[in-house]
């Protein structure tokens, strides 16, 4: 990445805790419908009498969105890299809030029949862009704000927005199953997003421009179509974002949004074990994201990465053995333990290792189209591994688990190092990495 005089930067901490709360507030939006997906959808938008068939559908629908990512990230890459980071941060709040709130005020499948399901996918689509145009517009405000050898540091604090939306998602659904009845039980943390989109807003305007965007536009190298030249020339290292975050994405929604049916459809326990290993792992990440990114500072961000890959791996099968025992405690450690050594580590270091494998004038394009295109795996997980236990048993979502730690290690072996602690070099020309190391 190239250098931009600290005196061109705005506080480091300010825009990166500016950052999260944004990242926070938009995934509160798209988890509650994981979570609601999961626990009231198979009931609520789809006519079926079994039980499993209703799951399916409704994850089918969670996928929808997912499918949808990589055209937010395609936009927001775009225009990011076009007309600058800022902008497109705040449109994809904008999107993002509509659909999850008209969402929270849908008429049931017992109400309006079919239709009631045609809307719901059509609202998960808006929610898909909007989603997927977040997360590339937030962490390089955080990465090209910080100084060049805290990047791990200051680009972890966006990632802390993933758990904390999480854990306000899985929060609100427990709060709100405790105050209200039937359908509100789910429509509620729908509508409460109303209020955190207008804080996310008032505190994302109140941020400056990136450095990086502002020295591209005064110097003349935007570009006019940088998802196009990113594709043609980067298209290789768009590919292994893609495989490098199956591990974390795809290890993350087994271990939330499947787990969370599984539990009923086997009979273990309740889905609020579950829920509260969430919250618990959630919790925990608060911490975790900001060590394991200080962490990639010191060491390198390919062994903090592989900290996360090879943990999928060697936990899979243990995992759900603990979740099989039925026991609250267990089910509360195997879910809490996946989230924080199987997801943490490897989403603390993407925002800066993703956006240090890129030039600035086409990083924004870059790294959206990497992180978003693995959604288009990532949201089928959910349904495959729910296909895969009526087919064979828990031992197929176990070994699928597995499965995607082994693919994005493989990819990691075959990804640079670009920590400066590692290259021994400052990167500059046009922010390429100078000396990138395997």
């Amino acid at each position: 990445m190239s250098s931009v005089p600290d005196s061109r930067k705005d506080n480091p901490a300010k825009v990166s805790v500016a950052s999260m709360i944004g990242t926070a507030v938009e995934s509160y939006d798209f988890f509650i419908y994981g979570t609601a997906s999961a626990a009231y959808f198979g009931s609520v938008f789809f006519h079926s009498g079994n039980d499993l068939v209703g799951v399916l559908a409704s994850f089918a629908t969670l996928a929808v969105g997912f499918f949808f990512r990589p055209l937010g990230g395609y936009l927001a890459g775009h225009y990011g890299d076009r007309l600058g980071r800022k902008k497109v941060l705040l449109w994809s709040l904008t999107v993002m809030g509509i659909g999850t709130v008209l969402i929270g005020v849908l008429p049931t499948y017992g109400q309006v029949g079919v239709l009631a399901p045609i809307l719901l996918i059509l609202l998960r689509i808006l929610q898909g862009i909007g989603f997927g145009a977040e997360w590339g517009g937030a962490v390089l405000m955080a990465v090209e704000h910080s100084p060049e050898r805290k990047r791990g540091f200051y680009g972890a604090v966006p990632q802390i927005g993933i758990p904390a939306g999480l854990l306000l998602a899985n929060g609100a659904f427990l709060l709100s199953e405790a105050l209200f009845e039937g359908d509100w039980v789910w429509r509620m943390p729908f509508l409460l997003s109303v209020v955190m989109i207008a804080a996310g807003m008032f505190i994302r305007m109140r941020i400056s421009e990136s450095p990086e965007f502002t020295e591209m536009k005064e110097r003349k190298e935007i570009r006019k179509a940088p998802a196009l030249d990113v594709i043609r020339r980067d298209w290789r290292v768009i590919v292994r974002i893609m495989a490098l975050r199956l591990a974390e994405t795809g290890g993350y929604y087994v271990t939330t949004s499947f787990l969370l049916s599984y539990v009923v459809l086997a009979s273990l326990t309740d889905k609020e074990s579950v829920l509260i290993g969430t919250m618990v792992g959630s919790a925990l990440g608060l911490g975790s994201h900001l060590l394991f990114g200080a962490l990639s500072d010191r060491i390198g961000r390919k062994p903090v990465f592989l900290i996360g890959s090879l943990f999928t791996i060697a936990f899979g099968i243990p995992m759900f053995l603990m979740v099989n025992t039925g026991a609250l405690i267990m089910v509360i450690v195997a879910v809490a333990l996946g989230l924080l050594f199987s997801h943490d580590p490897i989403f603390a270091v993407e925002s800066s290792w993703f956006s240090e494998q890129f030039p600035r004038d086409v990083r924004s394009s870059g790294i959206s189209l990497g992180y978003n295109g693995a959604s288009m795996v990532a949201g089928l997980l959910p349904f495959l591994a729910t296909a895969l236990y009526g087919w064979i048993g828990w031992t197929g979502p176990a070994l699928l688990f597995v499965l995607l730690g082994v693919v994005s290690t493989v990819a990691a072996a075959f990804t640079q190092e670009t920590a400066p602690v590692k290259t021994g070099a400052t990167a500059k020309d046009a922010g390429r990495p100078a000396a990138a190391v395997s």
